[in-house]
Formats: structure tokens, C-alpha cells, sequence
């Protein structure tokens, strides 16, 4: 028992039990004085870790390195490691005179040794370090999509240029992996996650009590380990959308506990959450190779553990999660369809416009090569029916500021997705009419619809008529063929309407319900 107590997880809440109400655990004072002299420690090696160029300079100026430097270091290191090694033995000893920490860590143990329905059951009444949760699913056991490959040309270019551009990209590897994906991906960073554990901690209560969400490990095949949660409404007969899965992709700073999956919950839908990789619960990094194989376990884990076909399931996804979102998509072309929140066709030009211009050349180059978020390329691929949701005061997604909403990056994946599937209609003559209607929020969208007199029932009877004779739906369409300009302005700009919808708010706000629908179809 000492064992465990010693390397046993953190627990932090129970769960309601019968009578019994949810409680945060309380640690006694053993414990919780020898815990807070760890956490600090970690947080003094993370700060010497990260300051570690200025703080050894500072180190050498004094004469640490020198024989005697050396030895009062090592002693202070001594000292440290003591502190550590007694501080664990306080923690483990308050945690044996702690009869709910007892209670839990038998429970945690039997799920380790035999991890059946029962002991899943037991074992969730608990909420604790996810480090220590057993293996749910394991993705290495489905075999799925094909990664897609990056966009790099680097494996076309000669050895000459390789060399040359050498310096270049041991620069970009170094920023990638210093502050680039850190500043891309908040979320990961730890000192975040520790402003917001005790919401975190709120969010999973709620969504298991009052919703009964089922939390699972789901491990992909680069090895990393998922945090996830599931809220099935396949048995509730008042929730006529309960037989349908929605997977929520969180943004960059986002965790299902607090995210996107409110709004398919309020719309009576079956929801699965999960965090992206390093993520609260997750373990890895998020770069676009762990993003992928990520969504690839999920997925795996819906349609093989949790029964659900493709057909069944809707991808949605809020800023940055539309990466994963729209890389599941162009692999499961049978989803029933993908909505996307205030997400942008390509990260490339949004981190430019937040950069140093002197900084282009290496933005772009790290970009492409290490964190390649290329959204509209993979959307592209994806045949199924598709609902972009544009903010109108989106501070993230524009390369200006928020007031010009012509400088939206959805703009962009709007006009490369209805290029690609509409090449007769979308072309130079009517892109123009397309960014004009762009360009403007509702009241300015209504005006331009006037403008170039788009007449609705006129424009679905065209639709209508062309898949009474091509009756499978497949792009890119010949729809247009023939049709004047003013005729194709007017279908331009009805699929437009369709294909987007606007929410007046910036980019953080919950998307509400209304907005969460079944897009057109043809």
C-alpha cells in the first residue's frame, strides 16, 4: 500500500454516489503541505528549464563552475532531491491515514489488474490524474487513414539548395520547437492548464452528472494517450438527434470540459469531446502528425467501440480544431457532414500577419514545414455536404483587424471550397460579385443580393432541374455551363448563402444551437 501511496495519482473530486453529493477531494494537512512543497519545486525547475541561457550565464559570471562552484552546487542539489524524497514519503503517509484515498486507489487498482464495465463503472466516480486511467481502446488494433503528406517540396529540391538553405531550417526547427507551437497552441503550455483546472474540473463534473458522460483513454498509434469524453443519447426517446455523433475538435486553447460541445448537447445530439494532444489529459504535442493520428484513434474508437457508422457521424469543429476536423473528413468520406466555427483556410497568412515582417521568410518556411495547418487543401477532398460559420467581429481569423471582415480567412475557405466544387460558376467573372457579398456582414449581404437581384426560388429550380438529370451528386459539378454572367452571379452568391451562415460575435463566444443544423444539401 505504501507503493501505491507513494506513486499513486492526484485525485481531485468524487462523483455523486447515491445520496452522497459531488465533493472536491480534501487532502489532510500531511498531504496537502507535502504536495504544495512538490508543486513548487516543479514550478522553480520549469522556470530554471525555460530561463536556463540567463541563468547559466549568471552562473558562470559567479564562479560556479569552478571545482569549489561545482561542489556547493552539487550539495544544493543534495539538498533538493532530500527535500523532494521527504516531501513524498509526507504525501504518502497522509494519504494512507485518508480513508477516501484508500477507497480510491483500491478501486484504481482493481481497474488495472482487470479493467471490465464494472470497474470502468467504479473507477468513474472518481476524477484524478488521467495519467493513471486504464487503456479504453487502442487505436494500433485499426489500421485506418493514410496520413497525409506535408506540402513541403523539400524531398524535390537538390542538394545544393539543401544545403544552402540549411541555416534557414535548423532555424525554423529550433522556433517550431521553442515558442512556435506554444504560441499556436496555448493550451498545451502547462501554467494554462493550471489557470483553468478548477473549471476543467467543473466541466467534467457537469458533463458527468448531469448529462452522463462516459470519460475514456483512447490510445493512437504514435503512442500517444486521448482524453476523452462521451455523452450517448441513442436511448433517450425524447432526442429525436440522439442517434447521431457529433465529434467536437476544440481550438488552441480550448478542452472539451469547457469547449464546442455545449452547443451539439443543447441540440439533443450524441457528443464525443476530446483534447488535443498535450492537452489536459492527453499526453504528446500538438503538431499536425499527433493531430492526425489523434482524430484517427477517435474516430476508430466511435465507429468500433462506440458503434456508430460513419454515415452516423458529424464532424464539428471551432477555430483550429478545423484541422483535425477537416484531415477526418477528407479520411472518412461517408461522414454525414462537417460544420465549421470560425475556422480559416490556412494558418500561413494569419501567422505572418502577426509577425515581424523581417520574420516572412522563416514564418513561412516553419510553417510549411512543421505545423503545415493547410484546412482548405484537406476540406477539398471531402464530397460530403459541408456548413462554414463565419463571426462577424472574429478577432483571430483576420489578417487585419476584426472591423474588416473582408480580411476573414472563412472568406477564403469559402471561395476555394465553391471553386472547386463549382468551377462553371465560380470563376474570374463572378469571384467579383463573391468577395463584394463577402465583405459585408447581414445587412450589407442583403443589399448586394439585391444588387444582383438573386432570386431564391429561381436559383433552386436551376439546382433542382440539374440533379433531376445528374443524379448523383459529384465534384467538381458542371452546374453553369451556358448560363450568362448575371445568372451565374445570382447562383454564386445563393451558394454562398448556403454554404455560410454569420453569427454576429467575436471568436470565443459559445456558438448557439440555432446555428447548429443539417447544411444544404443538392
Amino acid at each position: 500500500m505504501w507503493f501505491k501511496a507513494i506513486f499513486g495519482p492526484t485525485l481531485y473530486r468524487i462523483y455523486q454516489l447515491g445520496s452522497e453529493p459531488s465533493h472536491v477531494y480534501e487532502p489532510n494537512i500531511a498531504e496537502n503541505f507535502a504536495d504544495s512543497v512538490i508543486k513548487w519545486i516543479k514550478i522553480c525547475c520549469s522556470i530554471s528549464y525555460w530561463t536556463s541561457p540567463l541563468l547559466l550565464t549568471f552562473l558562470y559570471r559567479r564562479g560556479t563552475f569552478t571545482a569549489p562552484g561545482l561542489v556547493s552546487l552539487g550539495n544544493y542539489g543534495i539538498g533538493l532531491g532530500i527535500l523532494v524524497i521527504v516531501a513524498v514519503f509526507v504525501r504518502a503517509f497522509g494519504r494512507l491515514m485518508n480513508q477516501e484515498y484508500r477507497s480510491f486507489i483500491q478501486v484504481l487498482t482493481n481497474a488495472q489488474s482487470n479493467f471490465t464495465s464494472n470497474a470502468k463503472s467504479q473507477l468513474g466516480r472518481y476524477d484524478f490524474d488521467f495519467s493513471a486511467w486504464p487503456v479504453d481502446f487502442d487505436a494500433r488494433t485499426y489500421l485506418s487513414g493514410i496520413p497525409l503528406q506535408s506540402r513541403s517540396s523539400d524531398n524535390t529540391v537538390g542538394t545544393v539548395d539543401r544545403l544552402t538553405s540549411l541555416p534557414m531550417s535548423v532555424l525554423s526547427y529550433i522556433c517550431v520547437h521553442t515558442f512556435g507551437r506554444r504560441m499556436l497552441y496555448p493550451g498545451a503550455l502547462s501554467i494554462i492548464q493550471a489557470l483553468v483546472a478548477t473549471s476543467l474540473g467543473d466541466g467534467r463534473e457537469k458533463l458527468v452528472e448531469q448529462f452522463r458522460g462516459t470519460r475514456a483513454k483512447v490510445h493512437t498509434v504514435d503512442g500517444n494517450d486521448i482524453d476523452t469524453m462521451f455523452v450517448d443519447r441513442r436511448k433517450e426517446p425524447a432526442s429525436e438527434n440522439g442517434r447521431f455523433l457529433v465529434i467536437c475538435s476544440e481550438g488552441n486553447a480550448g478542452y472539451y470540459e469547457v469547449g464546442c460541445m455545449s452547443t451539439p448537447l443543447d441540440a439533443g445530439y450524441s457528443v464525443l469531446g476530446w483534447n488535443h494532444p498535450g492537452f489536459w489529459g492527453s499526453t504528446g504535442i500538438p503538431v499536425p502528425s499527433q493531430e492526425q493520428n489523434a482524430i484517427d484513434a477517435v474516430m476508430q474508437y466511435a465507429i468500433h467501440r462506440l458503434d456508430f457508422k460513419p454515415e452516423s457521424i458529424i464532424l464539428f469543429a471551432w477555430s483550429i480544431g478545423g484541422y483535425a476536423a477537416t484531415w477526418a473528413a477528407m479520411t472518412y468520406v461517408d461522414v454525414r457532414h462537417v460544420i465549421l466555427d470560425a475556422t480559416f483556410d490556412d494558418i500561413e497568412p494569419l501567422a505572418v500577419a502577426r509577425m515581424p515582417v523581417s520574420w516572412r521568410t522563416l514564418v513561412e518556411k516553419t510553417v510549411k514545414t512543421h505545423l503545415n495547418l493547410n484546412n482548405a487543401e484537406q476540406l477539398l477532398r471531402y464530397p460530403g455536404p459541408v456548413l462554414l460559420i463565419r463571426r462577424a467581429r472574429d478577432e483571430m481569423i483576420t489578417t487585419i483587424d476584426p472591423s474588416v471582415i473582408s480580411s476573414n480567412r472563412g472568406n477564403v475557405l469559402l471561395m476555394k471550397l465553391l471553386k472547386h466544387r463549382y468551377p462553371c460558376l465560380v470563376d474570374e467573372g463572378t469571384v467579383i460579385a463573391l468577395r463584394e457579398w463577402l465583405s459585408f456582414d447581414k445587412p450589407g449581404q442583403t443589399a448586394v443580393w439585391q444588387k444582383y437581384n438573386v432570386r431564391d426560388d429561381w436559383c433552386s429550380a436551376i439546382f433542382k432541374s440539374y440533379y433531376d438529370v445528374n443524379t448523383t451528386t459529384c465534384y467538381p459539378s458542371r452546374i453553369g455551363e451556358g448560363l450568362s454572367l448575371s445568372e451565374k452571379n445570382q447562383l454564386t452568391l445563393f451558394l454562398a448563402s448556403k454554404y455560410m451562415e454569420e453569427f454576429e460575435s467575436t471568436h470565443c463566444s459559445p456558438l448557439p444551437s440555432l446555428f447548429f443544423h443539417d447544411p444544404w444539401r443538392e
